[in-house]
């Protein structure tokens, strides 16, 4: 069997799409260019009444009016969190809290305002620190670095305020840690990421707010509190945690206040808001709607306030707490200043000239900036540059008439105010019209490098159609079609090495490897060209259809339209919004369509009806007729199962009438005693049942009969796996303060249950690895001699069992030695569990994997799971009844509706799985199950995280051989029948015994490129849904949805083919790995 040019072509063929993803996304998710300038106090854009005036000590630009301000970031503080509504009778869980925010606001309302703060998506902690700190907004393939923070190198708040030398004070959230660092005067970070600790970050924070508060050794304190954000992602915002979370916070504001001084400013904001679900990073009405609550004990505001709160853009945060506390506006801010905090205690009209003097400010930083970010990007619309320039210059130049004529006392008051309220609007609309333009831009593309991934990714999916057809065709295949394309993509990337090397220009790996993986294709059709000369398409033999009947060759052409057609349909649901977002519903529809049309074809085939006469009868009627009606009965459970999958659903916010599955949260969120125990023990003897079934099929193939350290742990290492797992639940779903003093035994608990399922799980995978054989050899012939045991008769204990064990294995050896000397044709060897051998070892690492990803979900989605499993059973079965029904006569070749059936499953349970194609509805509970703390690296929570939103793709993937495999293990009688009429009656029980599995070894060449050609099916359809989701996003990359929708979409199948991929060859490894082992175990045997 070939092995290793198996898996370097898959391996090879995988890269080819990793080179056209790399590409394709370099091109479509560009980040914006961040400036390295900063603003400084000597800068020019002091405004005109001020030019020839000196300004106040620790002044910049503008005279400050608090030296001091703090910043309190509750976060995921929803607007309806913070506001108060006296007529609600009976408020929610997160109505009505935060009472004392309201007071305020209406006892002193010229001191306090409360506003709607709007976040930019994405709506990550990370990308809204950016926003609060700089003014400017991250773009969307930032929200990926949301736990891989790196420092902020942009001129920042922090930044001004370090460099004008005041202290700045930081507790909370250790994100900032990341990114600011060294920047603060004292810190206090505690850990973030743990999104299941309501009380750490919080408690933190209060032990050193009030002290520090009251020293006064400070500037700018920000107090940076997690507790709300998540209580929302542990139990939603409709939960009593959520009422004594935000009580708390109310409490905290009134004790704060207390603390202030008259000189302090205080600002109380939200960074983002959240879903019905706790859940936070779209662009969503409920995630991007957060609250800012502005107070200070000295007047703020000249006028009382509106009737509903305004809506502010959180990027104005930037620029109005920098001129209100006397440092400059950072460097690449586009935020507008809110200038109603600097109308002081005058008249209207110097109101409106202190509001116009930081207008001017601000509209010339940001025309600084943008004329700065024109020339370094070059990729702002020359004619809307052009118009911004022009709304600036005439509003600065009206500005400066309008201060003359001030001075000169030539305007009366009416007109005064009447031309003042008009040029605050120009300004106005000056600093908005640039911050959309700025938005606009930074969505801006890469067409050459789209067109090019979308070419690699074409030509891959070509690639691996046109190799499955070849696999089987020559024994040259892997020297033609492997090692010459990689050697012509060897040459390409060295030449265009050398010269990067020899021009001296920076080498972009990215673009290497993806000449490289194009000179490899154009390699690989080279060679397949060569193979395929025209002259012998065009003057060869008539195709095989030419010779049929129309009705027979409509049947061969409906074979392969139907699962195509089915592909096709999905993959064009990719290029409409309204597919993409019902996904949860169309795959399914699919899986079943096509498993009806396989039924369908079949009846049209004629091998639906039940053969009549005798000499039918003699063929095998009453199994034929049985392997029908198990067919349809396969079919039924299959389309239960995908019905009752649907109950496992999780909503997105673009279906409104949606209500998520109740089964997607975890049972500590159930209120209800009975209810959570009843559900728990139903989970339980799920995860039992599913360890009583895998055992009963690998004891009913005979490979739970040696006594090898593989069969031992699957006989008491599966049922220890399955008791860890339910003590992990059991103190997971306890209540947080329903324990008492055994609280701190039950923290160690939840760390140390999940930690002995990854050591369990971890040492069945490698006792797989090393020896996967699950099989007990014994002689069946009758001998002389007798084995020498310390006992009389049947061995009564498992101690004389074990020790009967390898004179029985020595016997075997012995007979097989003898026969091979006398060359005798006759079995004197039974080898229990060696036909199923490689699916054993399949089943095996299914259920370890099942296992360690049920561990990483919600306890009721165990329930999932088990469908996951029955219905891969069911889609198996059909698979080898179909083939038998339609009397295949290709066992070596998997059918292409089986491969699409199989990939359908995977994405089908993606979404009962309780996952969507959107980043809120990540499970970030994941990272930490098995750890009480932060983590000290981010690739373990990746890991995790990855691994419970791609699990249907990971069990598929690797379970992907089986496809092959399973035929062979459910062989029907019927197939061996067919043999002449003149043989031997004697050869008959031979002939008639079921080798299952060793049929593949029979023909070791054709079970490797069988291999291949599976692997192959698999990425075509992989990939082909990969460049549907590919071309939607750069034909629809203008579209209104297509960062809400068709972004997410594209990053999330991108990720599902990398780890699909990754998988299917860890899958065709363990089939290969079993495969050595079986050639080592014939080989001992004929040496012996």
């Amino acid at each position: 069997m070939r092995r290793w040019p198996v898996l370097l072509f898959l391996a090879w063929v995988c890269l080819l799409f990793f080179a056209g993803i790399g590409l394709f996304m370099s091109g479509f998710l560009l980040t914006r260019i961040e400036l390295a300038s900063s603003s400084s106090c000597s800068d020019p854009l002091v405004s005109p009444p001020r030019e020839r005036q000196r300004l106040p000590p620790g002044s910049c630009w503008a005279p400050r009016r608090f030296p001091k301000a703090v910043l309190v970031i509750i976060d995921a503080l929803r607007f309806e969190f913070a506001r108060f509504n006296p007529a609600k009778a009976s408020p929610l869980p997160y109505e009505n809290k935060l009472s004392f925010l309201h007071r305020l606001a209406t006892s002193q309302p010229r001191h306090a305002r409360l506003y709607r703060f709007r976040a930019d998506p994405p709506t990550a902690t990370m990308q809204r620190i950016k926003g609060l700190t700089t003014g400017s907004l991250p773009t969307f393939i930032d929200v990926g670095s949301n736990f891989a923070t790196y420092a902020i190198q942009e001129d920042n708040l922090l930044a001004q305020m370090v460099q004008n030398g005041r202290r700045v004070v930081f507790m909370g959230d250790d994100t900032w840690e990341g990114l600011f660092p060294k920047k603060f005067f004292r810190s206090y970070f505690f850990p973030s990421f743990n999104v299941k600790d309501l009380h750490t970050v919080d408690n933190g924070i209060l032990q050193h707010l009030y002290p520090t508060v009251d020293s006064g050794e400070w500037d700018l304190l920000i107090a940076h509190f997690l507790g709300v954000d998540h209580c929302g992602h542990k139990h939603g915002p409709d939960h009593p945690e959520m009422a004594k979370k935000l009580t708390q916070m109310n409490e905290m504001l009134r004790s704060l206040v207390d603390h202030l001084g008259n000189d302090t400013l205080l600002l109380v904001a939200g960074d983002h808001g959240m879903t019905e679900t706790g859940d936070h990073g779209g662009d969503s009405e409920k995630e991007v709607n957060a609250a800012l609550f502005v107070y200070s004990k000295t007047p703020l505001f000249g006028t009382g306030p509106p009737e509903e709160p305004e809506a502010v853009p959180q990027v104005n945060l930037v620029p109005t707490v920098a001129l209100l506390l006397g440092v400059p506006i950072p460097y690449s801010n586009i935020g507008e200043v809110m200038a109603e905090l600097f109308s002081g205690d005058g008249d209207a009209v110097s109101a409106a000239l202190q509001q116009l003097s930081v207008y001017h400010i601000n509209a010339k930083q940001v025309d600084r900036f943008l004329h700065s970010y024109s020339l370094v990007a070059q990729d702002l619309p020359a004619e809307q540059l052009q118009h911004l320039q022009e709304l600036f210059s005439s509003a600065v130049e009206e500005h400066t008439q309008l201060l003359a004529q001030v001075q000169g006392a030539t305007l009366v008051p009416p007109e005064l105010e009447s031309r003042l309220g008009s040029l605050i609007g120009r300004f106005q609309l000056y600093l908005r019209e640039a911050r959309a333009v700025c938005t606009q831009s930074w969505a801006r593309f890469h067409p050459l490098r789209m067109v090019g991934g979308c070419t690699l990714i074409a030509a891959s999916c070509l690639l691996c159609y046109m190799a499955s057809e070849l696999a089987t065709a020559s024994d040259s295949f892997y020297r033609s079609c492997l090692l010459y394309p990689l050697l012509w993509g060897l040459v390409v990337a060295v030449l265009l090495g050398l010269a990067r090397a020899f021009t001296q220009e920076g080498l972009d790996l990215l673009l290497v490897s993806s000449w490289a993986a194009a000179a490899s294709q154009l390699g690989f059709f080279w060679h397949w060209w060569g193979r395929h000369p025209k002259r012998a398409r065009l003057a060869g033999s008539p195709p095989p259809l030419a010779s049929i009947g129309l009705r027979q060759r409509l049947r061969a052409w409906l074979g392969l339209a139907f699962p195509m057609g089915i592909l096709l349909f999905r993959c064009g649901a990719m290029f409409s919004d309204s597919f993409v977002v019902a996904e949860a519903q169309v795959a399914p529809f699919l899986l079943a369509s096509l498993v009806m049309l396989l039924v369908g074809k079949l009846h049209w085939d004629g091998r639906l009806t039940v053969p009549e006469g005798p000499k039918q009868q003699l063929l095998g009627f009453s199994s034929y007729r049985r392997e029908i009606w198990y067919l349809l009965c396969f079919v039924a459970m299959l389309l239960v199962c995908v019905r009752l999958s649907g109950f496992f659903h999780q909503c997105r916010e673009e279906i409104p009438q949606c209500r998520p599955s109740l089964f997607l949260s975890p049972l500590a969120s159930l209120r209800n005693t009975r209810a959570k125990n009843l559900f728990y023990l139903l989970c339980v003897a799920l995860l039992a049942g599913l360890v009583y079934a895998v055992r009963s099929w690998l004891r009913h193939y005979g490979n739970l009969n040696s006594s090898d350290p593989l069969v031992l742990f699957v006989r008491w290492g599966f049922p220890l796996v399955v008791l860890c797992i339910a003590c992990y639940w059991a103190v997971a779903s306890s209540a947080d303060d329903s324990l008492g003093k055994l609280q701190e035994l039950v923290q160690v608990a939840v760390v140390a249950f999940p930690w002995a399922v990854y050591g369990l799980a971890s040492v069945g995978l490698l006792l797989l690895l090393c020896n996967p054989m699950t099989v007990l050899a014994k002689d069946t012939r009758e001998s002389a001699g007798s084995i020498v045991t310390p006992y009389l008769g049947v061995p009564s204990s498992e101690v004389d069992f074990l020790h009967v064990i390898p004179q029985i294995y020595k016997r075997m050896q012995e007979s097989q030695k003898s026969r091979l000397e006398r060359g005798s044709c006759k079995a004197t060897i039974a080898a229990y569990g060696l036909g199923s051998v490689y699916s054993a070892a399949l089943v095996i690492a299914l259920t370890l994997l099942g296992f360690l990803l049920m561990l990483l979900h919600s306890e009721r989605l165990s329930l999932a799971f088990l469908l996951l499993f029955l219905e891969a059973f069911m889609l198996l079965h059909i698979h080898t009844r179909a083939r038998g029904l339609a009397g295949d006569a290709e066992p070596f070749s998997v059918p292409w509706y089986a491969v699409i059936s199989w990939l359908l499953a995977a994405s089908q349970f993606f979404y009962s799985t309780g996952h969507q194609p959107i980043f809120p509805a990540i499970h970030w509970n994941a990272a930490f199950v098995g750890f009480h703390l932060d983590h000290g690296t981010n690739l373990l929570p990746a890991v995790l995280v990855g691994a419970n939103t791609f699990a249907s793709h990971i069990l598929f993937a690797v379970g992907c051989p089986l496809l092959l495999l399973w035929p062979f293990v459910c062989e029907m009688p019927s197939s061996h029948r067919k043999k002449p009429k003149k043989e031997p009656r004697e050869e008959l029980p031979e002939v008639e015994e079921h080798m299952m599995e060793m049929r593949l070894r029979e023909s070791p060449e054709k079970f490797s490129a069988a291999l291949l050609q599976l692997g192959l099916k698999y990425l075509f359809v992989l990939g082909t849904q990969l460049l549907a989701c590919v071309c939607a996003a750069m034909i629809l990359r203008r579209h209104l949805m297509v960062w809400k929708v068709f972004a997410p979409k594209f990053l999330f199948e991108s990720l599902g083919f990398v780890v699909s991929s990754i998988c299917l060859l860890l899958g065709i490894s363990l089939v290969m790995r079993v495969d050595c082992a079986v050639s080592t175990w014939f080989s001992q045997l004929q040496l012996r």
